[in-house]
């Protein structure tokens, strides 16, 4: 399959068309490279909040209420653009209300056959406990596809090994970031490759990039597409499948091999995954030592 990850910029939006010949114009431009599998970022919903006018976008509480009531038209379009174009879409996330107290960070996940399931966010930054009050959503899953097993860790998930091993059955792991400054996107970059790494696997990061001025909540953004592979038999020897360029608008493509990553499991010069239980045995007890 060849994967698509978006480095995206949220734009101010005059109406509802504006945003559906954005998405449509991604799409088709993603889809055009023959790209199967479009990854969108953390986030990138946020801009659905300038339908409401200046007031609500830049007011952290109302902007997160605007995008949460548009989402349901939203992934109607979503659907529609994957049945038409015939590819797997991750959605820009969003804040949802979904049955939970307060608004889980959520990115749903679309597929050319009508299909449609989503993940939540489990672990929030900091940012978003206080003052977003975001609350961690439903558990993680691995969506079983046309295309191999895919699944999701948003942004700050991505930096948790342990959310990673969940995972591990999952082919692609996808994740989709935004972050303000540089060594933010390098914690959720490192996070990704190191999930990569840990479950011999592919994972792609998307991100927000540029300025977005009129909102309290994600103004500034840095950031850029990228795929990973473990550094190891049938992939590069930097774990880079291909990178994108710092805060630059557009797809970033790579092509990904379901056999190879059968095949580094099997036959890797390392085997991170399958000897990963052995850690169990080493961590059972910590001989302290005194000083001396």
């Amino acid at each position: 399959m060849r994967i698509a990850t978006a480095a995206y910029p949220l734009d101010w939006l005059d109406s509802w068309a504006h945003y559906q010949d954005k998405l449509a114009d991604w799409v088709a431009t993603a889809a055009g490279n023959g790209a199967d599998l479009l990854v969108f970022p953390e986030y990138g919903a946020m801009e659905l909040s300038t339908l409401d006018g200046t007031a609500i976008a830049g007011n952290l509480e109302a902007s997160i209420q605007s995008v949460s009531e548009k989402m349901e038209d939203a992934a109607a379009l979503h659907l529609q653009l994957a049945a038409e174009y015939k590819v797997h879409i991750l959605g820009a996330s969003a804040p949802v209300h979904a049955g939970f107290a307060r608004p889980v960070n959520r990115a749903e996940f679309y597929t050319p056959t009508g299909l449609r399931d989503s993940q939540d966010k489990q672990i929030m930054t900091m940012f978003e406990r206080d003052p977003w009050d975001i609350a961690p959503g439903g558990p993680l899953k691995i969506f079983d596809t046309a295309l191999g097993k895919i699944a999701v860790l948003i942004c700050y998930d991505s930096e948790y090994p342990l959310l990673g091993r969940a995972l591990a059955e999952a082919d692609v792991i996808l994740v989709p970031s935004c972050t303000e400054a540089l060594a933010g996107y390098w914690r959720v970059r490192i996070g990704a490759m190191s999930r990569a790494l840990e479950q011999q696997c592919v994972t792609a990061m998307s991100s927000i990039v540029g300025p977005a001025e009129w909102s309290e909540a994600v103004d500034v953004n840095t950031g850029m597409g990228g795929i990973f592979g473990p550094p190891d038999t049938g992939f590069p020897a930097t774990g880079v499948l291909a990178e994108g360029q710092l805060n630059q608008p557009g797809w970033t493509y790579a092509d990904v091999d379901r056999s190879a990553i059968e095949h580094v499991r099997r036959e890797g010069v390392v085997r991170n995954r399958s000897h990963w239980e052995e850690q169990e045995t080493r961590t059972q007890s910590v001989v302290n030592r005194a000083m001396i």
